[in-house]
């Protein structure tokens, strides 16, 4: 992949990421009056939302196989509950609310848009970025 790929990469997915900060932290005040129980539906959302976060700082200030890693994987943990508790009624699990809400808003549909995005395009980043050795000092003779 040519450089000026492997920036427009990071910074698609780093915006994806940021997207899906920006929208679960507008959320997070009536997802927790919504879903207060345990640890409260807000605090995943403001959760969520810094993890997002320091996932794309971590993907735009390295650009390494393991920064696409997290950022694939901060992304799947909202993608993957967004379409569960979408359809279906998942009950409270320990300090986790029951968060089911079978409607899709206009802020709900861009955010599960960006993170499957981000996702998808981390995956292919962890692919085509080369591994960084572990260390760069030469080995002894």
């Amino acid at each position: 992949m040519s450089r000026v790929g492997e920036v427009t990469l990071r910074l698609v997915v780093a915006a994806a990421l940021a997207v899906d900060c920006v929208i679960h932290l507008m959320l997070a005040d009536v997802i927790q009056l919504a879903a207060p129980g345990g640890v409260g539906g807000g605090n995943l959302f403001r959760a969520q939302a810094l993890a997002a976060g320091l996932a794309a700082v971590l993907l735009l200030a390295t650009g390494r196989r393991f920064a696409y890693v997290v950022a694939g994987l901060v992304a799947l943990s909202a993608f993957v509950p967004v379409l569960l508790y979408t359809y279906v009624a998942v009950p409270a699990l320990g300090p986790i609310p029951s968060m089911y809400d079978p409607t899709w808003s206009d802020d709900k549909l861009i955010s599960a848009v960006c993170e499957g995005a981000a996702a998808l395009l981390a995956a292919i980043g962890v692919a085509v970025t080369r591994r960084s050795p572990i260390s760069s000092r030469p080995s002894p003779r």
